[in-house]
């Protein structure tokens, strides 16, 4: 564990470290006062760091259970007996054996982002076209596992930078861009969804106005996107989030971005709770409200967001977690949704990495599914 007083965009939201045999995370819950680097080694804590949000946001979630179970699954090779190929199969079948519950004990600590399910389901992948493969030791096999985490980490870089064009062709110099929660660099890897076109807009000197809902109860907004974004020099303004509609009521707002951790296939969208609050306001005020959400977070497989499980957290984060004392009487019941579900007929576009989708999203949505893509 080291603390450092560099500023944020030094370091990687997710990094492995294979020399060290573990994960290094920034942990969030100490940003903006302190930014430290934690490593994660076992499965208890890499499952802690998720849930308990020191490593947040779809992608980056995806990214830290690929690189953890690909860890994890490196640490069980001792325990494999003569790694030779003619032990294949009996030490295959161990090895997937301890893949498959390790993979659903690190899958049970969010259960909306539905990255966090595809990373481990594409690592499965990989691990389960190796059992015919006779030729190959364990030791091998972890190899192509290790290369696949790094290539869904790589894969993330791109997917956010392509997400940021397209969404930058969205705006014009001096816009003011809303967001909510934070799907910013410490989101990701790099870039961010919903802020990549903010990074490529600095980058172009387009002089954006940023505002950045605080986003209760967890403060993400507070706590990372305003401190990331100021750190990297924009013009950032902080609100709370009962503030937006007044906001955008002025004209100050000419777009909101956000970013999501499911997308049903109607274009539903699950985003931090909250979110559907500033779509509300925006349909009212004729502000256009984008999700950005790359391919892997779109579930095709959900008709409508009434199929996506809501994850419901711990009520002392509503009552005691910034408060020097309780804030509520203890007999008051507490309603704590991690994410609401924003409806299809309050988003303007999806943007992705192959293109913007528009309504109807159905027909767009599917499309994306269907085209090659390049």
């Amino acid at each position: 564990m080291t603390e450092n007083q560099n500023t944020i965009l030094q370091y990687e939201t997710v990094a492995y470290l294979p020399g060290e045999r573990a994960i290094r995370i920034i942990d969030q819950t100490l940003l903006p006062g302190t930014i430290r680097l934690i490593l994660l080694r076992t499965a208890e804590e890499i499952r802690e760091a998720i849930y308990l949000l020191k490593v947040r946001g779809a992608p980056a979630i995806g990214v830290t259970a690929a690189f953890g179970i690909s860890l994890l699954t490196e640490g069980a090779l001792p325990a494999v007996e003569d790694d030779t190929p003619e032990r294949h199969a009996e030490n295959y079948e161990a090895l997937r054996s301890f893949f498959l519950d390790r993979a659903a004990y690190l899958e049970s600590a969010r259960p909306t982002a539905v990255n966090l399910a595809w990373a481990l389901r594409r690592m499965q992948s990989v691990l389960d076209s190796c059992g015919s493969r006779q030729e190959m030791t364990m030791r091998e096999i972890c190899a192509l596992l290790r290369e696949e985490a790094y290539r869904i980490r790589n894969e993330d870089v791109e997917v956010c930078r392509r997400i940021g064009e397209y969404g930058l062709t969205l705006l014009k110099p001096g816009d003011g861009v809303l967001t909510h929660c934070n799907a910013g660099q410490l989101a990701t890897i790099r870039y961010g969804t919903a802020t990549a076109p903010m990074y490529l807009a600095q980058e172009r000197n387009y002089g954006l106005h940023i505002y950045a809902d605080e986003t209760r109860p967890l403060l993400q907004g507070a706590r990372l996107t305003a401190f990331e974004l100021s750190s990297a020099g924009m013009d950032v303004t902080l609100l709370c989030d009962n503030m937006s509609a007044s906001l955008m009521r002025t004209g100050a707002v000419q777009a909101v971005f956000v970013g999501c951790d499911r997308v049903a296939a109607n274009g539903d969208a699950a985003n931090k709770i909250g979110t559907s609050m500033a779509a509300l306001a925006a349909k009212r005020y004729g502000v256009p409200f984008y999700v950005c959400a790359p391919t892997s977070t779109i579930d095709m497989s959900l008709e409508t967001g009434e199929e996506i499980v809501i994850e419901q957290r711990p009520a002392e984060e509503v009552t005691e977690m910034w408060y020097r004392e309780r804030m509520t009487a203890r007999d008051v019941k507490v309603y704590n949704p991690a994410f609401d579900v924003t409806d299809h007929d309050l988003i303007t576009g999806i943007i992705t990495e192959y293109g913007i989708a528009r309504p109807p999203f159905t027909e767009s949505l599917r499309a994306l599914f269907k085209e090659p893509q390049g």
